[in-house]
This record gives structure tokens, sequence and C-alpha cells, in this order.
């Protein structure tokens, strides 16, 4: 069978998503270098146990989220042998600094052969999308709890968790509507419909080993906090910062994780610091990882096409 022609686009979007990554990179490299944070302090934690630790569940994280994509594409007749899969994976990541990290989208179209559609490769993402946020909000539920008796101390903290859970009835019952509505949700939702075991049970191991990774980096810092309000204030402010829209949740993430572990007992310097460490491993190790593994997948192995 021939490979399907690759339509005309009328934007030139890749380029764009690699002017777009690379520009939000260096703004973020430049605020670590030159914001509050200590780049030194930062690079002398990570090579601790515990920052080695924590830079392997990150990794562990990449993993268990790459056997997830390739679950998805061989939904579409895309079948991936392991190694293959996940530098395809990982060479995404590179286009994680972009506005509501939509950059990830195009994977599937940057396939030198049988590259997804269009469509095909927004259903996908809209499904990751989708999956992380079920589980982060999953993991998020018990600072929830705390930060209702944190703000209101005679409320009882079951409120809020009952109505997250009403908003998740209602939004399941209205699921038709807006699958009729919007075709890339509908598309999405029949990726979830493949395998759900597997993949929520990839996507809730692979986040709460990032969530593990955030305690150990706060608990080597010196913070005292227990392993699942650690991985509470990851979630949440992974939440928010996605909700932002701005790339990679750049800003929003770090404002609302620094401001939880503040709301904790960290100075304000301390709370600085974790976070800084924090977005190293989670988000810029994946970025770093990504550019390499698509100049390899693009320059050796011609597995990847910008064409």
């Amino acid at each position: 069978m021939k490979a399907p022609v690759r339509p005309a686009s009328r934007l030139p979007l890749k380029p764009l998503l690699l002017v777009l990554g690379a520009a939000a990179t260096a703004y973020a490299l430049a605020l670590v270098a030159f914001g509050e944070g200590s780049p030194l302090a930062t690079i002398q934690r990570l090579g601790s146990l515990a920052g080695l630790q924590a830079v392997l569940l990150c990794l562990l994280n990449y993993l268990l989220r790459g056997l997830r994509w390739r679950l998805w594409m061989a939904h579409y007749g895309r079948p991936l042998g392991v190694f293959e899969g996940l530098r395809l994976y990982l060479a995404g990541y590179t286009f994680t600094p972009t506005p509501g990290n939509v950059g990830e989208a195009v994977r599937g179209l940057l396939l030198a052969r049988q590259p997804l559609s269009a469509a095909q490769s927004l259903a996908i993402f809209g499904a990751e999308r989708l999956a992380d946020l079920l589980c982060l909000l999953l993991m998020g539920l018990p600072v929830l709890g705390w930060l209702a008796a944190l703000a209101w101390p005679g409320a009882v903290p079951g409120s809020l968790l009952f109505v997250g859970l009403a908003a998740l009835v209602l939004l399941f019952k209205c699921r038709h509507r807006l699958l009729l509505r919007l075709s890339w949700l509908r598309e999405a939702w029949q990726c979830l419909a493949r395998r759900p075991l597997v993949w929520f049970g990839l996507t809730g191991v692979a986040w709460a080993a990032q969530g593990l990774a955030v305690w150990l980096l706060c608990r080597d810092a010196g913070l005292p906090i227990a392993p699942l309000q650690a991985a509470g204030f990851y979630a949440l402010a992974m939440v928010g910062g996605a909700l932002s829209l701005l790339p990679a949740g750049l800003g929003g993430t770090e404002a609302l994780l620094t401001g939880l572990l503040v709301a904790q007992g960290a100075s304000a310097a301390l709370a600085l610091s974790i976070t800084v460490a924090v977005r190293v491993v989670t988000l810029w190790l994946a970025v770093a990882i990504g550019a390499l593994a698509l100049v390899y997948s693009a320059a050796i192995r011609q597995e990847i096409s910008f064409r």
C-alpha cells in the first residue's frame, strides 16, 4: 500500500512550533539563570541521592506515557516497536513549551512513513490530556480537603470532594452532546474506549511516580511533608498551569506550587528553590531528552520529517 499523501498546509505549522518551543525554552532557562532560584544550588540538589531518584522516577513517567501513546497509535493502524515508539514519543516533548502544550499534538504528523492525519493526531493529543487531567485530579483530591480545612476550619473537607464528583457526573451525562459538537473530542473518546484499564493504569502510575519525585525533592530540601500531600500539590499546580494556557504552564504552575509550599510552612526562598528543582526534573529534563530524540530520529533514523 502507498503511504498516504500529506495534505498541503496553509500555515507553516511545524516551523512555527519549533520557533515557539525554542523561544519558550530560552525564556524559562533565563528565568532559572537570572531569577531568584540559584541554578548552582539546584544542580547540586539534583546531584544528591534524592535528586537522582527523582530523575529516575520522572524517566519512569515518560516511559509509561510513551507506552500509552503506542497503544493509541496502534488504534489508528500505526503499530510501533517499543524502542521506536518511545523514541518518537520522547521527540514530541521538544514542543512541550507551547501554549497549552498543544505542540505535542504534532507527534503523529511528523512521522516520515504513514503519518497520521491532523484529526487523528489531535485526537490522540486530546486523549492524552483527558487521561492526564483525570489522574491529576484524582491525585489532587486529598489536598483539596486540606485546603478546605485550612480556609474554613469548621467546614467538612468531604464537601469539596462531593462537589467535584458531582461535576464529573454532570459532564458524563452531557458527554453525548459534547461528542456531537466536537469532532476531535469524539475521536479522543474512541481512543479512551480502547483498553481503558491499561491506559488508566499506565497514566496513574506515571503521575504517581512524578508526585513521589516531588516529595523526594521536598524532603531533601528539609521540608516536612507527607508523600500524598506533595503529590497533590504538584497535581493541582499542573492542572492550574494547564488551564492558564501558557507555554508548559510557565508562571502559573510555578506560582501555584510555590504558594502551596509556603502554605505548608516553607519560607518563600525554600519554596521557590524546590519549585525550580521540580520543574527542572519534571519539565526541562523531558524537553532536553526530547530535543536529542528529535535530532536522532530526524537526522539519523530518518523516522521524522519536517516537510
